[in-house]
């Protein structure tokens, strides 16, 4: 069975957490050789990603040093928005496809902006 972005993320729907603004990095560090594939899938999920009412942005990101490293920074209206994001064929779909392509389980942190 595929993964799920809630592994290793804390709780969403704590009180203080529920009615705020959320923030994610997500971290993919592809396995040789499939750097493009993964790069393919990123660009994939962030269309779709960036239509759902409750995303305020997502965008995509690879390592100047580290050309297997990529990443995604997305903010989120609040905890229901990104809960809903998570069940959505495009989201559940690209974490079928990009799992098998990187060479760690997959991280998801949720973070809050200081200052």
């Amino acid at each position: 069975m595929a993964g799920s972005l809630h592994s290793g993320v804390e709780h969403l729907h704590d009180e203080k957490a529920s009615d705020v603004e959320m923030f994610f990095f997500a971290r993919f560090h592809a396995r040789s050789g499939n750097e493009q594939a993964v790069e393919e899938a990123l660009l994939d999920v962030l269309g779709p990603s960036r239509q759902e009412p409750g995303c305020l942005s997502i965008d995509a990101f690879r390592s100047i040093h580290d050309p297997r490293l990529f990443y995604i920074h997305s903010r989120w209206k609040d905890a229901a928005a990104f809960d809903i994001h998570t069940g959505l064929v495009h989201t559940v779909g690209f974490i079928e496809r990009v799992e098998p392509l990187i060479d760690h389980p997959l991280e998801l942190t949720r973070a809050e902006k200081l200052g």
